[in-house]
């Protein structure tokens, strides 16, 4: 039996664009993607910490280091520069890998910068 477990949250990052003429997708900086292993692609569940809107969208890498993280297409309506997200993605895992899985999270700051990493 395989079990859905967290694997990646990104926690408190901060919108730094929205373009709803964009195709869709939520952009973030490659650096903090690839610290919680998102592949470019990955479907992802966001949070809006201010609005308490919930979507279902994929992350496309943006400039690494750059701090980006950008609302495109239909999702830049439910957010806007400054709101605090929650980025997550979830894993299926055997019940052994289940048993020793710790997810990759990082806490990112108002420039989103790793505040805390575990």
């Amino acid at each position: 039996m395989e079990l859905s477990l967290l694997k990646s949250k990104i926690h408190g990052a901060c919108v730094t664009a929205a373009d709803a003429n964009y195709e869709g997708s939520v952009t973030v900086s490659a650096d903090l993607a690839e610290l919680v292993g998102l592949e470019e692609y990955e479907r992802i569940l966001v949070g809006n910490l201010a609005s308490g809107e919930r979507l279902e969208t994929y992350v496309i890498y943006g400039i690494r280091n750059a701090g980006a993280i950008q609302l495109n297409g239909a999702t830049a309506r439910l957010g806007k520069p400054g709101d605090r997200l929650t980025i997550i993605s979830f894993g299926l895992y055997e019940a052994e890998e289940a048993a020793i899985h710790q997810p990759k999270v990082i806490f990112l700051d108002e420039k989103n910068q790793v505040i805390k990493q575990h």
